[in-house]
């Protein structure tokens, strides 16, 4: 790997909690972050639009999730979260979730 990426609990908790295809197309997704790591785009990866913060993009058999991280220091990226997306939109509560977590990995608050 050539940027390490780290897994806060709440992300390493989202992933033990999916089904196996679904979860191993994850570690897919996480591993292609380490590789490529800003190079990584869609279908990968995507920024949210007005926000400081990226997801990972993951499907199997019509199941999609997300798993929102940020980049920290020289190569170094933190996935915070995830979830199983049940609409068109990203959820603004993950969204929100995704931030507090972010701002407290940093040592700040929300």
């Amino acid at each position: 790997m050539q940027y390490e990426v780290i897994l806060l609990d709440q992300a390493t908790d989202f992933l033990r909690n999916l089904g196996g295809k679904l979860q191993a197309k994850a570690f897919r997704a996480i591993d292609l972050l380490g590789y490529f790591g800003p190079q990584l785009l869609m279908p990968h990866s995507k920024k949210l639009s007005g926000y400081d913060l990226w997801e990972l993009r993951v499907r199997q058999a019509g199941t999609i999730c997300r798993l929102f991280y940020f980049h920290d220091r020289d190569r170094i990226y933190i996935v915070t979260s995830g979830y199983v997306k049940k609409s068109d939109k990203t959820s603004p509560e993950e969204i929100r979730r995704a931030l507090r977590l972010k701002s407290e990995y940093l040592g700040g608050t929300v």
